[in-house]
């Protein structure tokens, strides 16, 4: 910005280019920027313009066009015709000319038709690698801006810790630190530094800890737990990554709707954060203030409530604002001001996203980005690297295709590309459309390798995901009998499902039980496939399982009896390849757990941050401990750390700790190892987490090779919100420990922070700065 003769801050021309477009505007024009049209409403069944349609929802300008291309079923050069279009008819027939904002679901992917399917998040938050997903996101930010997509619903920012929860396959896991890395990187790659396409952060705030552990309903967490592990990824997200925009969530935080909390979206969003990007509404979540949660009498009253809490724009139609709002203003039940302060959001983020001075694009250009070699590579190596050894007694994994003569693959997971997808991929966001999909399955990637090394193969499916019939258990077992080893996939469909429930659902062989609305009870294998692995088992054949699920199971007695279990998550349209590369050995599996894997559904909540009191008392009939422990992930080598030293036992509270750790691959195959650092604070004045994660480093290592990984530790990363809830340094003893997972640490170090320190505005770091050096 440029300043003024007496010092003071001056407009920019962008800033200017909105005050004139606002102040030209009518009540009823301002109101419609700050709505929203879906392409249902404006699409013909061909695909084409509604022109009598168009001219009803568009004449006054609109805020947001919702999914034209993913939700209208159109090929990219068709949804890029389209919204050249929808943009002319803004710039021609409007009186002022303003475009609109095109925002399209891209969680896993561009959700629309060809755009490129990668694992699911859950499965991207295993790989812990923050810059594969920023490479996966540049890919999906290339897809977007070809069909003339400026905006983004994605990435979700959850914190997954009741696993009954369907949507834990959107997450990037249990801890906000892991969440916080792994959300910059999808940003960064989104944005593209501001050049790119607008991120939304989603679901402002503590969408993962529903009652019940149902979706939308109601959280109840202190103001301490909703800001130290739900807030603190999207504040991470806004000031180191620049965020754009952020949704609000469905729920209710106390008996207060996120959609009508002005302390959630202006106090603290805004002003404590300095956020000055676009907040849109969850789909519905404005008209849900008055049908679902009850505290609006009608819709005038629902879209005047949550325009003053801070939402800008209602998605995905306007509802409760449009001439609500007007009505609202008229009636002076709303404040002009309330509404042009919003406006004027949304019209920079308009000027910034460049749709003020061309907001079209060349459709013949829009097919370039799809289908494309680098696209199908990029996505088989993140299905690579999400893949997580669980377990490998004997080291029954690789399997050596030179030495098997023959494989037996089984399961209702192995042989079903849609099986693979995430919910918000568009093959299972829409189950019911004919959608030409490009897939590799599990089957197919072994037969592929059967065909290379001269195996036989025998696939039996056994049973479906979550139908009662074991018709199919004997050919299963016959199969596994007359192999060298047996393949089991098994896991849960994905789907978004919003359907009711009825009886009948137990005898349907395929319903979804993963994915939003689909929240479950129980966290077993649904249907009959334990019982299909214990039948399979009882052959004496060497078994792997391979779950492919976007939600953690229990799956304690299939762990202890069978010798190898592979988490492979929702690996996308290449997750085929991704899986039976590591089951060969062609690549080194280096995915570890971002969610502990509990038990039974009884021990929830057992995410490694508890306090001590609930992580150490035990029950009668089983342990506290999850059956696989966050940060858990083996290899095909072995790596061993030496001894964790500090560069200083006693850390001001502005200062810095630097923790060094020696990392040696002592085994016989080259890999990757994840290497993580955690704090304790040993005797602080309120109860705190038995460890927090602070940092981690992915390290690639030759046989023999060793390398130092260095961790510079802000001290305000070890600050929590005090008695007054002010986020402070606490002066007194502290412990860093490195280790693989949260239950397997190597070694520790302990430390003294020598004061207390409220942290400044500004003043806080949020990630750990890391080096790696070859060890000499």
């Amino acid at each position: 910005m440029g300043t003024t003769p007496d010092g003071g801050v001056s407009e920019t021309s962008t800033e200017r280019r909105v005050d004139d477009l606002l102040d030209r505007m009518t009540v009823a024009e301002k109101a419609a920027q700050l709505g929203s049209v879906n392409a249902d409403r404006i699409l013909t069944e061909e695909g084409e313009l509604d022109e009598d349609a168009v001219d009803e929802h568009l004449s006054d300008g609109i805020g947001h066009l919702t999914r034209v291309g993913g939700e209208g079923g159109l090929p990219p050069r068709a949804a890029a015709e389209r919204t050249n279009e929808l943009q002319e008819y803004l710039r021609e027939e409007t009186r002022l000319g303003v475009p609109a904002i095109p925002h399209e679901e891209c969680l896993s992917g561009y959700m629309g038709p060809a755009g490129t399917t990668f694992p699911q998040m859950i499965g991207m938050a295993s790989t812990w690698s923050p810059d594969l997903l920023e490479s996966v996101t540049d890919t999906i930010r290339d897809q977007l801006e070809a069909i003339g997509t400026t905006h983004a619903l994605s990435p979700v920012l959850d914190i997954a810790r009741d696993l009954r929860w369907g949507r834990v396959e959107e997450t990037f896991g249990e801890d906000p630190y892991l969440v916080a890395s792994m959300a910059c990187g999808y940003v960064e790659g989104l944005q593209d530094g501001g050049d790119g396409v607008t991120a939304t952060l989603k679901h402002f705030a503590g969408h993962g800890v529903g009652e019940g552990g149902k979706n939308r309903s109601s959280v109840n967490v202190g103001r301490r737990e909703l800001r130290e592990t739900h807030l603190f990824p999207f504040e991470a997200a806004i000031r180191t990554a620049d965020a754009e925009s952020v949704m609000n969530a469905y729920h209710d935080i106390d008996g207060v709707p996120c959609a009508s909390d002005e302390w959630l979206l202006t106090e603290v969003l805004r002003g404590e954060w300095g956020f000055d990007g676009t907040v849109v509404s969850d789909y519905y979540s404005v008209e849900f203030l008055r049908s679902e949660h009850g505290v609006a009498a009608d819709e005038r009253e629902a879209g005047t409530t949550a325009l003053e809490a801070g939402v800008d724009v209602e998605l995905p139609y306007t509802d409760c604002y449009g001439e609500h709002l007007v009505d609202a203003v008229e009636a002076g039940e709303l404040a002009e001001a309330t509404l042009d302060a919003a406006v004027r959001r949304v019209l920079r983020a308009k000027a910034d996203a460049g749709l003020l001075d061309d907001a079209t694009v060349d459709p013949a250009a829009a097919d370039e980005p799809y289908g494309t070699d680098a696209a199908r590579e990029l996505t088989e190596r993140a299905a690579r690297e999400s893949m997580t050894l669980l377990k490998n007694e004997g080291d029954l994994l690789p399997l050596a295709g030179a030495e098997t003569d023959s494989v037996a693959v089984l399961g209702p997971k192995a042989d079903d590309a849609q099986e693979l997808m995430g919910d918000y991929a568009y093959p299972a966001h829409y189950p019911e459309a004919e959608v030409e999909l490009d897939a590799t399955t599990p089957l197919d990637a072994v037969r592929e390798r059967a065909d290379e090394h001269g195996f036989d193969v025998t696939y039996e499916r056994g049973c479906t995901t979550t139908g009662p019939e074991t018709d199919g258990f004997d050919r299963a077992a016959d199969a596994a009998a007359d192999a060298d080893v047996a393949l089991a996939f098994v896991g849960a469909r994905s789907a978004v499902d919003f359907s009711d429930s009825d009886r009948d659902r137990v005898n349907k062989p395929s319903v979804a039980t993963s994915g939003e609305g689909c929240d479950v009870v129980d966290l077993g294998l649904p249907g009959v496939q334990r019982d299909l692995v214990e039948r399979v088992h009882e052959t004496d054949t060497p078994v792997a399982v391979v779950v492919v699920s976007g939600k953690p199971h229990s799956i304690e007695s299939i762990a202890e009896s069978v010798p190898a279990v592979v988490q492979a998550w929702l690996p996308g349209e290449r997750g085929g390849e991704g899986v039976a590369s590591v089951l060969f050995g062609e690549h080194n599996p280096a995915g570890h757990l971002p969610v502990s894997i509990p038990r039974s559904v009884g021990q929830l909540p057992v995410h490694y941050s508890r306090k001590p009191n609930t992580a150490n008392e035990e029950y009668v009939y089983t342990e506290t401990d999850p059956l696989f422990p966050f940060g858990h992930g083996l290899s095909y080598t072995d790596f061993e750390y030496g001894d964790l030293s500090l560069s200083t036992t006693e850390l001001p509270p502005a200062g810095a700790v630097t923790a060094e750790v020696t990392v040696e691959n002592v085994g016989d195959a080259a890999g990757r190892d994840v290497i993580q650092l955690y704090a304790s604070a040993e005797n602080p004045d309120q109860a705190r987490p038995v460890q927090e994660l602070v940092g981690f480093e992915r390290v690639s290592l030759e046989p023999g090779e060793t390398a130092r990984v260095a961790f510079e530790v802000d001290a305000t990363q070890l600050a929590y919100h005090d008695r007054d809830m002010d986020l402070a340094v606490e002066a007194g003893p502290y412990e860093l420990r490195v280790g693989h997972s949260a239950a397997d640490i190597a070694d520790t170090a302990a430390f003294e922070v020598t004061g207390t320190k409220e942290v400044p505005e500004n003043g806080r770091t949020y990630f750990a700065e890391t080096r790696v050096a070859d060890d000499e």
